[in-house]
């Protein structure tokens, strides 16, 4: 196998491996959305259902406001763990958490006083679904707080190597919006209250799951007023704002294509479309898991610098994720009738129809928005901030708006839906048009598509990317080190000590790492010279291993044992060590 080959692969398996508590997080609020319509539909009435369709721009909103700051946390973390300063990482968790909490606070106020004056006509004007979309958005208010503050957690759970207490959070989560939906709807009728109230609770006890991890030892993250360095919030807001401007643009967009169903197909058109929505929520949460994990590999590669590693991501996209996804959209055309089904029982009425129609549409767009999810994450760590507000404003509102104003007068709720597949294909259109513009010939691979700085990283001919996987290999990239150094005309001595270090450390990787279980591991090293700095980074799959750590306790036993990483350690004084989204990094520097 290759060497490019190989490091693709441990991209791969490190992404999939990521990804399904991503997805489960990202499931989440779609599985509770679909319990809400559920009993909205089946205990209450169409128009608690269309109470729910209503709520969606509000939800896009604060889902922008949180994503914002998601994705601008997530990506300066990253490039702060790239670069080994994980006290940096700290500071921007403080803030974070300070910031969310103060939108959060805002808008639960706001919220309750909407709810409590009935001043609702920014959603609805319609006077029989205005004083229920009151009373819904009440109990919707509750759960706001905890609804951003854990949407931020995730992230830094999974850097902590602590992913699966996002799933206990999320079953959490769902048992208890499913017990009190039926306890507030179906037996004390509490009606569209109850049912946000469900949902509000359900978000509490998500977040509080989260956060014990938090206030106890086991976290390196605490919460601190003193540590936090405000300046970082401009970068926060201005990273993360192209990445949730789609989320901004959505609200707008969900506004627009609400009057336009209310105008040209009324209640039984917002119905449908809110149901087949709130169905493909939950698939949608594999294209956002997707993203989720490419996002923060993406920043730790520009943090690293690491080209290769870029690159593999953005492929493992087009030949792993967009395939699957496709799999799942052919599945979800065949058993569209069966999915409505859940929501309404009488496939002759108007609303299944159009239900039906809607969700053998609506699927064709995932794996266009795939690609540009992708793109728009490379493109906020990357700081592309044009191409990234130009992406976001077509995919966000431009498009879908543009197209169900020309589309919905005659094909109705269909018209909608065929705008947003439209959209798939202009913004994937933009992305080919951009790398065409910026480097003046259609891209022929991924890199020309990807647009990437030619002064980023180190280049080719002044680094070694490999992977090994047994001893021999160790001794002879060791050997290869060594000539590399000499090529460079970089001193003996230095370039001794780079392959002695490099033999020492991934020697105890092979010998001691690799035989910890039955799994098949490999090393990947990486060894660069640039501005006569000399990067050592050897990075593996194994158990954590912390070689500092192993010195500290053994210090008092036998004096040869750990003699290898001891002598290391005294001849480097620059080295250090990370557990990273279930890797262990080691960085030397000389």
């Amino acid at each position: 196998m290759s060497m490019k080959r190989k490091n693709l692969e441990m991209i791969r398996k490190l992404m999939f491996r990521l990804l399904p508590i991503q997805i489960l997080l990202a499931v989440v609020d779609s599985v509770n959305n679909i319990v809400s319509s559920f009993f909205a539909s089946n205990f209450i009435g169409v128009d608690a259902m269309s109470a729910v369709g209503l709520y969606g721009p509000a939800d896009m909103l604060l889902g922008a406001l949180s994503a914002m700051m998601v994705g601008g946390t997530a990506v300066i973390s990253g490039k702060y763990l790239g670069q080994n300063q994980i006290g940096k990482v700290k500071e921007v968790f403080s803030l974070n958490m300070f910031i969310t909490f103060c939108i959060g606070a805002f808008f639960t106020i706001a919220f309750v006083f909407m709810g409590v004056t009935g001043l609702t006509g920014f959603f609805t004007n319609d006077p029989t679904l205005k004083p229920i979309f009151s009373r819904f958005l009440l109990g919707m208010s509750i759960g706001i707080l905890p609804m951003i503050l854990a949407n931020q957690l995730p992230a830094f759970l999974t850097m902590e190597n602590n992913s699966k207490r996002t799933m206990i959070a999320s079953i959490t989560y769902i048992v208890v919006n499913v017990v009190l939906n039926f306890l507030f709807v179906n037996v004390m009728k509490m009606q569209e209250f109850g049912l946000a109230l469900a949902t509000s609770l359900g978000m509490w006890s998500f977040f509080l799951v989260e956060a014990q991890h938090f206030v106890s030892k086991k976290s390196n993250f605490k919460f601190s007023f003193k540590g936090i360095n405000f300046k970082e919030a401009i970068s926060i807001v201005t990273t993360g704002f192209p990445g949730a401007a789609g989320n901004i643009y959505m609200t707008i967009r969900g506004l627009i294509v609400n009057k336009l169903l209310e105008i040209h197909v009324g209640s039984v058109g917002l119905s449908a479309f809110a149901a087949a929505n709130n169905l493909l929520m939950v698939f949608w949460a594999i294209p956002a898991g997707m993203m989720a994990v490419s996002r923060l590999l993406i920043s730790v590669s520009m943090g690293e610098e690491d080209r290769q590693t870029l690159t593999d991501i953005m492929r493992v996209m087009f030949t792993y994720y967009i395939p699957m996804i496709c799999m799942i959209d052919a599945l979800l055309i065949i058993g569209a009738p069966l999915l409505t089904s859940i929501f309404f029982q009488d496939t002759a009425s108007e609303v299944f129809s159009l239900t039906a129609e809607a969700l053998r549409i609506l699927p064709l767009c995932m794996p266009f928005s795939i690609i540009c999810m992708h793109f728009t994450a490379y493109g906020q760590a990357s700081e592309k901030k044009a191409f990234v507000n130009i992406l976001s404003l077509l995919d966000g509102v431009l498009d879908v708006a543009l197209f169900s104003l020309l589309l919905t007068s005659t094909f109705k709720v269909n018209g909608v839906c065929m705008a947003n597949v439209i959209n798939g294909i202009i913004t994937t259109l933009f992305i080919v048009g951009y790398s065409c513009f910026k480097n003046r010939y259609f891209p022929k691979n991924i890199d020309e598509l990807m647009v990437i700085d030619d002064n980023f990283g180190v280049p080719y001919e002044n680094r070694i990317d490999i992977s090994v996987n047994s001893i021999d290999e160790v001794v002879n990239l060791s050997q290869r080190i060594i000539d590399f150094c000499k090529e460079k005309g970089i001193d003996d001595r230095r370039a001794f000590f780079c392959g002695l270090a490099l033999e020492e450390m991934a020697g105890n990787i092979v010998e001691h790492g690799f035989t910890k279980d039955k799994k098949k591991h490999s090393i990947n090293v990486r060894f660069s010279h640039k501005d006569d700095q000399i990067i050592l980074r050897i990075k593996d799959d194994c158990i954590p291993f912390n070689p500092e750590e192993r010195i500290r306790m053994s210090e008092n036993d036998d004096v040869t044992k750990n003699i290898g990483i001891k002598m290391i350690y005294r001849m480097f004084k620059d080295i250090d060590y990370q557990y990273l989204l279930g890797m262990n990094v080691l960085t030397i520097k000389l």
